[in-house]
């Protein structure tokens, strides 16, 4: 199968991912797919939130749109000329997580246009969406069938892996996959970095960073960095915008819980009834809470992002991803910085 195939699929399906996650109706046949069929993956849109509490209809949109938008010509092109082409196809498998909608989409990508065959094993809370899409790339490109397998119990004989999960899974997949050549990828979070000349514009771009898909992305900030002296008012005022989250369930227990815990505990916190802000060293911060800490000195921010780089996704802030745009990385923003795709390329 040659590879200006494939991508000229991917195309396609980045123009019809593209205008599903802009909410549009079918015009043509330029989508690639009759009406009957673009309703139907509408409905599937719609009905995730019934398959799973986190997946709303705007957030699997927001998903379908960022991915949508990175596949044009252009942009694969320019990204597939660093890789070799592999004329030797191997079984790779592909353990997905599920924490936000089509998040092992990217390394199905990278299997596939780099020329090999993907055993894919779906996470139990996202295994409808990505079946569709697949269905319809396969149609796309003549022959791409033999090329994906979705496995719906043993996953069989590989030639490597790619699994995504949390630390604790990643103790399985060393047990059953580690003689394969691998990625084992495990928890990780985000963070920002403020300098305290934010915009109030920054600022609530920041609440993107925090709030997108309620912050169960790897790539969410739940930390920041403040330098010596901040106002933290400035942060609530900017997040006001976002406090219509609250009035989903899965977030709002989330929240009650965490508040109820620092309140039993006596754990000083600030709130603004849908986020609290935590002043603490820790890394991580539980669902609805945002840990901060001070820094003093650019030595310090160096120090702390150094002490967490194994644990740390992405970096928000001025000299870093501009705010807003934490969960919208680009073809060779790799997971865990560990190049895909010249991992399947050397296979």
């Amino acid at each position: 199968m040659k590879q200006e195939d494939i991508v000229r699929g991917f195309i396609q399906l980045g123009k019809l991912m593209t205008a599903v996650g802009e909410g549009r109706e079918w015009s043509d046949y330029s989508l690639g797919i009759t009406e009957e069929e673009y309703n139907n993956l509408e409905r599937l849109v719609i009905r995730q939130k019934q398959l799973n509490g986190w997946f709303t209809e705007e957030n699997v949109r927001l998903a379908m749109n960022a991915l949508g938008r990175q596949l044009t010509a252009t942009d694969i092109q320019n990204w597939i000329s660093h890789y070799r082409y592999s004329s030797t196809p191997r079984r790779v498998g592909i353990i997905m997580a599920g924490n936000i909608p089509l998040v092992g989409f990217h390394d199905l990508l990278c299997v596939l246009i780099s020329g090999h065959r993907a055993v894919i094993k779906l996470s139990s809370d996202d295994n409808t969406l990505l079946p569709e899409l697949i269905k319809h790339l396969i149609s796309f490109v003549s022959g791409l069938e033999d090329r994906v397998t979705i496995s719906s119990g043993k996953i069989g004989e590989l030639e490597a892996v790619i699994a995504t999960g949390s630390d604790n899974s990643t103790l399985y997949f060393e047990q059953y996959f580690g003689r394969y050549p691998h990625i084992f990828r495990s928890n990780r979070t985000s963070v920002a970095v403020l300098n305290g000349e934010e915009t109030a514009k920054d600022l609530e771009l920041l609440g993107n960073d925090i709030f997108q898909y309620f912050g169960l992305g790897c790539r969410n900030v739940s930390h920041l960095l403040l330098p010596e002296g901040f106002e933290l008012h400035r942060i609530f005022e900017a997040l006001f915008t976002f406090g219509e989250i609250i009035h989903h369930h899965k977030y709002a227990n989330n929240y009650d819980y965490n508040r109820a815990v620092f309140l039993l505990n006596q754990v000083p916190f600030l709130d603004n009834h849908f986020v609290l802000l935590r002043e603490s060293q820790e890394l991580y911060s539980p669902l609805a809470v945002v840990h901060y800490h001070f820094y003093s000195s650019a030595e310090d921010i160096a120090n702390y992002l150094n002490q967490h780089k194994n644990k740390i996704q992405a970096v928000v802030g001025k000299g870093y991803l501009p705010f807003g745009t934490a969960q919208c990385p680009g073809l060779t923003d790799y997971a865990d910085g560990i190049d895909t795709m010249d991992f399947l390329t050397r296979l």
